[in-house]
């Protein structure tokens, strides 16, 4: 599984990529290329059949609704 984290300090912000069994990957990225890093390995949003952050914590629960818990 692919983690991807947005890092901010004082002075730069930098993107996080980590890999199981590998080093992170951590390099500057201003706001669009971080942006564009997400939408390239499927972080951007909730997508079927692919796990991330929107899929793990029912971000944007809505945009599947087989995903839902149970209606009332």
């Amino acid at each position: 599984m692919v983690v991807i984290r947005r890092m901010v300090d004082r002075h730069r912000s930098y993107t996080a990529i980590m890999l199981p069994g590998e080093p992170p990957k951590i390099f500057p990225t201003s706001d669009q290329e971080h942006a564009r890093v997400l939408q390239i390995y499927k972080q951007d949003r909730a997508h079927t059949g692919i796990h991330n952050d929107f899929s793990d914590y029912a971000i944007g629960s809505d945009a599947f609704p087989s995903h839902r818990g149970p209606q009332k």
